[in-house]
């Protein structure tokens, strides 16, 4: 028999999760990442809670606030972004502004948790879940700057990364579909829609019992198909511009080549990754205008 499906993680962040009988889902998906007992206290305004024609096509995100005060912003990506890592910087930038207060001393600064799953590669890396914190290092003693006592009190943190944005790019085609620990139980539910019948994750038992999609009105079933469907020719455009791109920029190398007449054909094949017959025929495309 195969496993039933469930809803997709940014279907539900769009729809489900923002119901206060359904923190329990998210509680536990954050509960798991961050390695503390994360309690919602509220769902804050984002863009992810706007709806638009380009809903489809773009990021799902959701702010939220916990029990300690911080903002949490969690955003799915699908679509490749090269200046990804500079667009999550302002996104937090921007929440730090908005929530201090004109007049506020800079003690008041919110302390933002920046959460992005990702369907595409981001940068060089093995591994599928990456924790970006801001650190000082001695240039002459190779110390790390702590905070003082008196900070400490003031700031009610015990150390200087806990101060300023925290982030966590998770890169789910990384994930090699072998769940070591409950955190792996959720990474597996984020690639696969699916719930083991032995994960035993925070969250994870909610999240088997609301996002079944057989459990969804009829209308709504239609909705959330309809979205698969646009993101699926949504991906396919996009690897579709990606490798037209490629290959003309190859393309344009390898006329480059031959016409400065530095190599051979072969040569140029195995620089640029076009077969031999195609640099030959770009050198015969170039001998007969010439």
């Amino acid at each position: 028999m195969s496993k039933r499906k469930l809803i997709s993680f940014d279907w539900a962040m769009k729809k489900l999760l923002r119901s206060k009988a359904n923190f329990e889902i998210l509680e536990g998906f954050l509960s798991e990442l961050l390695n503390d007992n994360i309690r919602i206290l509220e769902i804050l305004e984002s863009e992810g809670n706007k709806e638009d024609y380009r809903d489809k096509f773009n990021r799902v995100d959701l702010k939220v606030k916990n029990q300690k005060n911080e903002i949490i912003i969690i955003e799915v990506q699908y679509d490749r972004e090269f200046d990804y890592l500079q667009r999550i910087l302002y996104g937090t930038s921007k929440v730090l502004t908005e929530h201090l207060d004109e007049g506020d001393p800079y003690s008041k600064v919110v302390k933002v948790i920046s959460i992005n799953i990702l369907y595409f590669d981001l940068g060089h890396g093995e591994d599928y879940i990456y924790q970006g914190v801001t650190s000082f290092h001695g240039f002459h003693h190779q110390d790390v700057l702590e905070l003082s006592k008196d900070q400490q009190v003031l700031y009610k943190k015990n150390k200087i990364h806990q101060i300023f944005p925290e982030y966590y790019l998770v890169k789910v085609n990384n994930f090699n579909d072998i769940a070591k620990d409950t955190l792996d139980e959720w990474i597996y539910f984020l690639k696969n829609e699916e719930i083991k019948e032995n994960f035993k994750a925070k969250g994870l038992i909610k999240a088997k019992q609301e996002l079944d999609i057989l459990k969804l009105p009829e209308q709504e079933r239609l909705a959330y198909e309809k979205y698969q469907d646009d993101l699926h020719y949504q991906a396919s455009m996009i690897e579709s511009s990606y490798t037209i791109g490629m290959l003309k920029e190859k393309r344009e190398i390898s006329v480059n080549l031959l016409k400065a007449d530095v190599l051979d054909v072969q040569t140029i094949a195995a620089m640029t990754g076009l077969t031999l017959e195609e640099v030959e025929a770009l050198q015969r495309e170039i001998s007969s205008t010439s």
